[in-house]
């Protein structure tokens, strides 16, 4: 029998910044679509977990990441989701000004100073991959290379024959839990039949869920035409992947802090955001639905009655898997 981790872990503050270094801190985590900075100039940014990331399209057509913070008193170097700049990085704070690729161009203002040398100040790179399309970034040494990392979901995807589309529209939802508690809810079914209706009528209550790698996937065991016909993969330690029969969504789940969750939603779908009618009917219902139940537990969780509880282990074998290896973490 496997015990849930302790409601204590839920909202607080030492348990965010343990996950945040030694979870977000050391993993592959998802930035955008490569189409989203398609030309020089172009970039992508995201707030995971506070650490402030972004990828820009250099001159020589290259997609470069750094963290997004000047060499020189922190300030910002991009500002929101997307943008594009005009053949340099500039920090909105001093107006320091450094190249696509990351060099110090110019300290602005700074005058002369014993010692400094722009050569040392370039900006902190990140490491970059692309996986049909889709940019990853992570900080520091990962434990597992992201060939590896990507292997099940490539292999899967390739073995159904599926594509990712190209990216449609982007939607964000803030949601008062803790990004564990989304996230487990995510990785079982076993919630469907009570909190979501139309779901049950389109795909049925039985549903099949396999653990290979850092992927989690789930299938309805009834074949469905209906818009959620189709795959759900996770990808550790934030990532949904869901692959349908007409697009593609992907759904990152992000801590904003202890006991608030941010949903970035990028809609893939080669016909355009216009086609996206049923998929964004569907998909407000299913998000609303589920963050109902899910701050209704966090409520729980921090009320101080229910302490540790218990997993199915024929219902719940990804949160089980999730809470194991985030238990490697926390005393």
């Amino acid at each position: 029998m496997q015990r849930t981790l302790p409601a204590r872990l839920y909202g607080d503050t030492d348990a965010y910044a343990r996950e945040r270094a030694a979870v977000f801190g050391h993993a592959w985590l998802f930035l955008g679509h490569e189409a989203e900075a398609a030309n020089p100039g172009d970039w992508i940014a995201a707030d995971i977990a506070g650490h402030r990331l972004f990828a820009v399209r250099g001159k020589d057509g290259g997609l470069r990441a750094f963290h997004n913070v000047c060499r020189h008193r922190a300030g910002p170097l991009v500002q929101g989701e997307r943008g594009t700049c005009a053949g340099e990085l500039t920090c909105a704070y001093h107006g320091w000004r450094y190249t696509l690729d990351g060099r110090l161009r110019s300290a602005v203002g700074f005058g002369p100073a014993e010692g400094f040398d722009p050569r040392e100040f370039g900006l902190f790179g990140l490491k970059l991959e692309i996986w049909r399309g889709l940019l990853f970034v992570s900080m520091a040494e990962v434990t597992v290379p992201f060939d590896a990392f990507i292997a099940p979901l490539e292999r899967l995807v390739a073995e159904r024959g599926l594509s990712i589309p190209s990216p449609a529209l982007r939607r964000s939802h803030r949601i008062g839990c803790d990004w564990k508690v989304y996230a487990e809810n995510y990785l079982e079914s076993y919630h469907i039949s009570a909190v979501h209706p139309a779901l049950t009528q389109e795909l049925g209550t039985d549903y099949r869920v396999t653990v290979q790698g850092d992927l989690v996937i789930q299938e309805s065991v009834q074949s469905g035409d209906g818009p959620q016909a189709g795959l759900w993969g996770w990808l550790w330690p934030n990532l949904a992947v869901n692959i349908y029969r007409d697009g593609a969504m992907i759904e990152r789940m992000v801590p904003e802090g202890p006991g608030r969750t941010r949903l970035d939603y990028l809609f893939l779908r080669d016909d355009g955001p216009d086609a996206l009618k049923d998929a964004l009917e569907a998909s407000d219902r299913l998000t609303a639905e589920d963050a109902a139940i899910c701050e209704a537990v966090q409520a729980n969780l921090t009320a101080g009655a229910y302490h540790t509880g218990v997993l199915s282990p024929t219902q719940e074998a990804g949160v089980a898997w999730f809470q194991a290896r985030l238990s490697e973490i926390h005393p």
